[in-house]
């Protein structure tokens, strides 16, 4: 905990004034990233939010990730449900010039899991069918249901720390996520150190898809990261401001 929170100016705000009260690591992570037409994209985020864009681009990422050690403030981690896996799709808001994350879905291998988030965060998350297989340093990640997809990966560079300007930067240093329900625009805060990642080679066998978007989107060759072990800590949902 004390290392994750010496670093802190990556941030592109401050730290919330109050105490965090959940944390989690996330392992064996991708990120793939499509750039999609602006235009395309954004009928589908809520009216209150914009569409961050970079490179003239709005961007689709798809991350799937093992979840462990999930626990809230001051409490051992949860029993039998502490580790789950995930898979979230999202894309890149601002809401009054903050920059954040949108989740069109994010899918949890645990029915349990999925109840108790929907319930604290309204966020829309859904039950799959998953599977998590590591050899080495290759990782074989399957989901099934609502947005099917598979992908082998592995890390293909050594570790690097994106640098502020980049699109590694920019689309990987992001602090809160956003939703809007009724007239309300919610705000999710998380913290962790810097984003340590790799290049990561990558074959998607399933490819995704999303309704709204053509399939052309997900045929062009994704920017992909690997990241290892980090760990983070989230606030409470409350009304932005």
């Amino acid at each position: 905990m004390a290392n994750a929170f010496s670093e802190t100016s990556q941030r592109p705000f401050a730290l919330p004034s109050s105490p965090w009260i959940a944390a989690q690591q996330w392992d064996f992570m991708l990120f793939l990233h499509w750039p999609v037409s602006a235009k395309k994209l954004e009928p589908h985020i809520p009216a209150a939010l914009s569409l961050d864009l970079f490179g003239g681009s709005a961007w689709v990422s798809i991350v799937p990730f093992l979840a462990r050690g999930t626990r809230l403030r001051g409490l051992p981690p949860f029993p039998f449900y502490h580790s789950y896996l995930e898979i979230n799709i999202r894309t890149y808001v601002t809401y009054k010039g903050v920059p954040g994350v949108y989740f069109f879905s994010l899918g949890v291998d645990k029915w349990p899991v999925v109840l108790g988030a929907r319930a604290a965060s309204l966020l829309p998350y859904y039950h799959a069918q998953m599977k998590l297989l590591v050899r080495d340093q290759t990782v074989d990640f399957r989901s099934g249901s609502k947005h099917p997809f598979r992908a082998v990966y592995f890390p293909s560079s050594s570790v690097f720390i994106p640098q502020e300007g980049s699109i590694d930067f920019w689309l990987l240093e992001r602090y809160c996520l956003f939703d809007q329900k009724g007239g309300f625009v919610f705000r999710g805060d998380i913290h962790h150190d810097r984003w340590r990642v790799a290049e990561a080679r990558c074959t998607v066998l399933d490819p995704p898809s999303l309704s709204f978007l053509p399939d052309a989107v997900f045929e062009q060759k994704p920017l992909a990261h690997f990241a290892h072990k980090k760990n983070v800590f989230a606030w409470p949902l409350q009304i932005a401001r």
